[in-house]
């Protein structure tokens, strides 16, 4: 579904944050990028929602090449983020920040009946459509984005660090929940640092370090490499 070949991206010109990073996503996975703070991995997403632009290499999704590409037509096509931090917009009330997440589409009974999904599928949200987003815990606002980005109706959703700052009962809840979508058919190229968790419900997983891929393969293997154990599960 989406292969990334040998990319090279920099910041403000000189400063080189992705070097020669090639990975692929086939349909139906949950792959896993882990690796420290400042290693690459929020860049790279950056590059496949298109709001970075590669100086070198080649980004195919479903055989297309989209690297470069304009942000709104990667949404178009079928690719959806939910960054990292969240983003929610504080003063709308929650059904519209879902709302705004189809704001590319024309299929109103399409919409309507994904508004429902969401809401199956985050129940909280349901119970807070009316309040204003800015006052949901985090965990909530972490539901929130995903079920924005559910919204666009995406074939890949790219998901930046959606542990990040949560309460690990409400880790545990969203992890199932990335399943949960998963396993209704969309396919999901994961960034997270809490690695334990990611490898667990990913297929596949990629290491990065310092904007390299440095290791890949099957994510329980790795989630078994001493390597991988003592850099990033803490010796587990």
């Amino acid at each position: 579904m989406l292969k990334v070949d040998n990319i090279d991206v920099f910041y403000g010109g000189n400063i080189q944050a992705l070097k020669g990073v090639s990975l692929e996503v086939n349909e139906g996975e949950i792959v896993t990028l882990i690796g420290a703070n400042g290693a690459g991995k929020t860049t790279l997403l950056k590059t496949l929602s298109g709001l970075l632009k590669p100086k070198k290499g080649t980004i195919e999704y479903l055989g297309k090449s989209i690297g470069g590409k304009a942000a709104q037509g990667i949404v178009k096509s079928g690719i959806s983020q939910v960054p990292e931090g969240r983003r929610v917009f504080s003063n709308m009330s929650v059904e519209e920040n879902l709302e705004l997440g189809a704001y590319l589409r024309k299929d109103r009974d399409g919409i309507k009946k994904d508004l429902q999904r969401v809401y199956a599928l985050f129940p909280r949200l349901l119970e807070r459509s009316k309040q204003s987003a800015g006052t949901l815990s985090g965990g909530e606002q972490q539901m929130l984005a995903m079920g924005r980005a559910i919204m666009a109706k995406p074939k890949l959703l790219l998901l930046d660090e959606p542990s990040m700052g949560l309460a690990p009962i409400m880790v545990q809840t969203i992890f199932s929940i990335i399943k949960e979508i998963n396993e209704e058919g969309t396919t999901i190229l994961l960034v997270e640092q809490n690695a334990h968790m990611a490898l667990s419900i990913a297929q596949r997983a990629y290491v990065i370090e310092t904007g390299k891929v440095v290791l890949s393969g099957d994510a329980k293997e790795l989630q078994e490499s001493d390597e991988v154990r003592a850099a990033y599960l803490g010796g587990l």
